[in-house]
């Protein structure tokens, strides 16, 4: 190496020691974006991640809540994550499908047992991979958060059975196995963003929607729809996503923060879902919800669990749905 190319190459190694001691100095500041409502168990388990972020960082990573949709949708805000606009983004896995469509095996009805079963499938190493799909769109995923078992809510009338959903307008995911179920009950669904579904159920435009019941009290879709029924037909969970080349400038020690409080955040907010769970239906039937607390699922499993699962495997393979199955026990 010549003398003036040394001389160049110290320059530059000394411009950037200096940049990234400023850096840590000032610290990291990074907005965070998610589509629910300030009452929601995700702003909650949020808020608790940036805390645990700031007291591991010693304040050097701060973040800044933006929820509500106030940044835009959740694919608006996903696409704001890839672009580096916004930093950090949680949203419902459906809205991650478009990109990495074998994540569409996730929300397939019927196809985990239970909390337990979805946990230990997202927590493991199919749930890294499929996190890790997401390093090609430029998102770093950090966790799988939730946003739970799915039931039915309509303004018509009580649903026990398939034939209860038949020729009901539902608000659904633009996820394709969302869509498909549907269909194969007999229903209209209408896919739609979270934060026009309120008025969408208020003017009629849909009957119905289907979200776990936390989301359905913390919207209030209770003082537009009548009926409940606790159909819990599939599992969604909730994907924290972050800028990629952001996380990827940061240093180790941060990396390790982040993604420690994500997992921490997952447990914080799982926990809290299901001991709230019993009182938030209590807390809908005292505001005037009619309740169907036990359905039997075999009748809706037998008429959409195969075809789904058909439908994903020729398009996407076996190996996502093998990974789930492997997870039972």
């Amino acid at each position: 190496m010549s003398k003036t190319a040394f001389a160049v190459a110290m320059t530059l190694a000394a411009s950037l020691a200096a940049a990234s001691a400023a850096q840590a100095q000032s610290g990291w500041k990074f907005r965070f974006a998610h589509a629910g409502p300030e009452t929601s168990s995700q702003h909650l388990a949020a808020q608790e991640f940036v805390r645990l972020v700031k007291e591991r960082t010693n304040g050097e990573v701060q973040i800044q809540i933006f929820g509500g949709s106030v940044l835009g949708n959740d694919q608006a805000t996903i696409s704001g994550a890839r672009g580096g606009t916004i930093d950090i983004v949680m949203a419902g896995n459906p809205n991650f499908t478009g990109i990495v469509p074998k994540l569409n095996a996730l929300d397939i009805p019927y196809v985990f047992d239970g909390s337990a079963h979805a946990y230990r499938t997202l927590d493991g190493a199919a749930g890294r991979q499929l996190l890790d799909e997401l390093g090609k769109f430029n998102l770093k995923g950090l966790a799988f958060w939730e946003v739970g078992f799915r039931s039915i809510t309509n303004s018509k009338r009580p649903v026990r059975a398939p034939e209860d959903v038949r020729g009901l307008k539902i608000r659904t995911t633009p996820n394709p196995a969302h869509i498909q179920a549907f269909q194969l009950l007999g229903a209209n669904p209408v896919p739609m963003a979270i934060g026009e579904l309120y008025t969408a159920l208020e003017t009629g435009a849909v009957d119905a929607q289907e979200h776990p019941v936390e989301i359905t009290w913390s919207a209030k879709y209770n003082e537009v729809q009548k009926h409940l029924s606790m159909t819990r037909h599939a599992y969604t969970a909730l994907i924290l996503v972050m800028n990629k080349a952001k996380f990827d400038a940061l240093p180790p020690q941060h990396q390790k923060a982040l993604f420690d409080s994500a997992a921490d955040g997952a447990r914080f907010q799982r926990d809290m879902n299901q001991r709230k769970e019993v009182e938030i239906v209590a807390d809908l039937k005292k505001k005037g919800m009619q309740v169907i607390e036990t359905v039997d699922s075999g009748p809706f499993r037998k008429v959409v669990l195969d075809p789904v699962k058909k439908a994903f495997v020729e398009k996407n393979g076996p190996e996502v749905l093998n990974a789930i199955d492997a997870a039972r026990n």
